[in-house]
């Protein structure tokens, strides 16, 4: 790499950042670090249905944790790491969409689901897509919260970094990361630049809901990956803010 690229990164502050930042650091950049969601479980567990959907490895550790099994459910996961968080847990996925989003779940289970009792397990910040668009396809649709999703406390050295003008990348993951890294700008007083930090930067987005988020804030999103997976993500950004760094 011809130039360095500091890249903030905002994944929860367990084995995910420790792995995005390898990556980063695998990749020729710089690693900034600044978890901006902490898991608060709420003890539940999903309620007996013929189709029980999870959406994050967080959800599946959880419940395998509690002692929880799927039985004669069929187990949905909306995409390849929570499948693989779940077949690690001895369970058996029977559905993976190709496209790891809400949207993309729904469209895969749509024509199946009719009729049918439909729990879906996720955190308190999940998007109404997935319910609505169940309920569209005729399913009976309950949610269980897992676990809230809240800001760290402390984090925020990031919007600092962007407000300096210190910042080259940032890599946000969810809506509710763009939101938190707003909300620590914001107790900073310093909101406005950092915007302005992101904005003269790459700002990545892993998909098409927290490019919107992102967009409807003021932030410019300048790569989306193909694929809605942090490796994706990673590359495509640090290839975008050093397009040299193959070489």
């Amino acid at each position: 790499m011809s130039q360095q690229v500091r890249a903030a990164v905002f994944r929860p502050d367990d084995d995910r950042i420790d792995a995005a930042v390898e990556l980063l650091e695998s990749l020729g950049a710089t690693p900034v670090a600044d978890p901006m969601l902490a898991v608060e479980p709420t003890d539940a567990t999903p309620e007996p249905a013929e189709y029980v959907v999870l959406t994050s490895k967080t959800g599946v550790e959880l419940l395998a944790e509690a002692g929880w099994e799927p039985g004669d459910a069929v187990l949905c996961c909306i995409g390849p790491a929570t499948a693989a968080t779940a077949r690690e847990a001895g369970w058996t996925v029977d559905r993976v969409p190709d496209e790891y989003t809400s949207a993309g779940l729904v469209e895969h289970l749509a024509p199946e689901v009719s009729g049918t009792t439909v729990e879906v397990a996720r955190s308190d910040h999940g998007s109404q897509v997935l319910l609505d668009g169940l309920r569209d396809a005729g399913a009976d649709v309950h949610e269980t919260v897992l676990y809230r999703l809240v800001r760290p406390e402390g984090a925020g050295k990031s919007a600092v970094m962007a407000a300096d003008g210190d910042l080259e990348a940032a890599l946000f993951t969810s809506s509710l990361t763009v939101e938190h890294f707003l909300d620590a700008a914001d107790e900073r007083g310093i909101r406005e630049d950092a915007i302005a930090g992101l904005n003269a930067a790459i700002v990545g987005a892993i998909g098409a809901p927290t490019r919107e988020t992102a967009e409807s804030l003021g932030i410019d999103v300048d790569v989306v990956p193909s694929e809605a997976t942090f490796e994706a993500l990673a590359c495509d950004v640090v290839e975008t803010a050093a397009p040299t760094y193959h070489e």
